[in-house]
């Protein structure tokens, strides 16, 4: 199979947004890879050779926070979220769907203030110099990463996410 055949079988987006889909994606199956490959290496380290790899468990933290945030926003945009539907077919449709854009709504507009105060702690982080212990890594940088990537998951939210609930749902 091509890639070009692949590519139109597993993404269902449009224009830029398959296009970006795709590298979100490939960004955290690649960070998923060197988390393998470095707990593997401090494995071998700790116990073929009773020297672990320093800096690991920093690396380690900094991988997990890359590949999470990295897939958010996909995940969000399309819909993938955990969802628990016990009452749906209690309340309704119409009722299921206002309470649909009632979670999106505080779900978009509480990540999009999550992500102004983290992106201002990680401009703070910067001004102060602060660093990773072990590494000496500057952590302000992930921090504003994050928060970049909880805005683009907030407007994935209000942008798809409500279109999808209000023209796309079948309750």
């Amino acid at each position: 199979m091509s890639f070009s055949a692949w590519f139109k079988a597993h993404y269902d987006e449009k224009g830029p947004a398959k296009w970006l889909a795709f590298f979100l994606e490939l960004v955290s199956a690649s960070v998923l890879f060197f988390l393998m490959a470095l707990t593997c290496v401090d494995v071998t380290g700790r116990y073929l050779f009773n020297s672990p790899l320093h800096g690991g468990t920093e690396l380690t933290e900094i991988g997990l926070a890359v590949m999470v945030f990295a897939a958010m926003p996909v995940i969000t945009w399309r819909g993938g979220h955990i969802v628990v539907d016990l009452l749906d077919r209690f309340l309704g449709s119409k009722i299921v769907k206002a309470l649909s854009l009632f979670a999106a709504l505080v779900m978009s507009s509480s990540l999009y203030f999550l992500a102004w105060r983290i992106f201002e702690l990680g401009e703070r982080s910067i001004r102060r110099g602060v660093v990773t212990e072990f590494l000496g890594m500057p952590s302000g940088y992930v921090v504003q990463y994050i928060a970049i990537m909880s805005w683009a998951t907030a407007l994935g939210m209000i942008t798809y996410g409500i279109y999808r609930i209000l023209f796309q749902d079948k309750h």
